[in-house]
């Protein structure tokens, strides 16, 4: 190593190299043999782990060590958006962990977004989206129950939005609009998408609804800001 620039800095170069020929996913050695390769202490490792990390070049994964990032997952946002399909096409491996389904009186804004009474009830399903097993979002929708007779049982059997909307007799629907914003993750949502409190997420707040217009789907999703491109996409 050079003496022109911070240690921290010479190993962090080294590294970014090395994680040039690695193939997303790989685990980085732990930072007690990198500090023993390069003759530093942890401290110094871990600054340079952190200089990649905020370079987007590795991820580090609670109790599991540090990892190299894959590139960011291309999601396309249009009116006929199906998660599954947006993702296969791109060569990514689609994954939805569903966290839980269960049915509640409709809040203020799920009332009114979804055109129901006040209080009505609604299908309240949680849980995260994947792309080749890396989570990328956590996502919260609260569906019309009274329209949607039987959609717990579809989903909870492990199908599909798209899927289960089908078995319920809903052929199609479109994205009657997006509303796009950014935010910091709190402890909460920093979990679900392995990230750290305060890291910058997307938030994508929508309304699907069935060919005549009617509401059918109200949702809020965040999305891990380094690990996803949104395109708003031309019909």
């Amino acid at each position: 190593m050079t003496e022109s620039h911070p240690l921290w800095q010479q190993i962090a170069q080294t590294l970014e190299e090395e994680l040039a020929r690695a193939l997303p996913g790989d685990r980085l050695p732990t930072e007690t043999r990198l500090a023993a390769r390069f003759g530093v202490n942890r401290h110094t490792v871990r600054r340079a782990l952190a200089a990649l990390a905020e370079s987007g070049l590795v991820h580090a994964r609670r109790g599991a060590g540090v990892f190299v990032a894959a590139q960011p997952t291309e999601y396309p946002l249009t009116r006929r958006t199906r998660f599954h399909g947006a993702l296969s096409a791109t060569g990514r491996v689609p994954g939805r962990r569903v966290l839980s389904v269960q049915s509640a009186p409709a809040s203020e804004t799920e009332a009114q977004v979804l055109a129901l009474q006040a209080a009505a009830p609604v299908l309240r399903v949680e849980g995260v989206s994947l792309s080749d097993g890396q989570v990328i979002g956590h996502f919260r929708s609260a569906y019309p129950m009274g329209r949607l007779p039987g959609l717990a049982q579809h989903i909870q059997l492990g199908k599909g939005v798209t899927e289960s909307l089908a078995a319920c007799g809903v052929a199609d629907y479109t994205r009657a609009w997006t509303r796009l914003t950014a935010r910091n993750a709190d402890a909460i949502l920093a979990g679900h998408l392995q990230l750290r409190p305060g890291d910058a997420v997307m938030r994508l707040e929508s309304m699907n609804q069935d060919p005549d217009g009617t509401p059918l789907e109200y949702g809020i999703t965040h999305f891990a800001g380094q690990r996803v491109t949104l395109t708003v996409a031309p019909e």
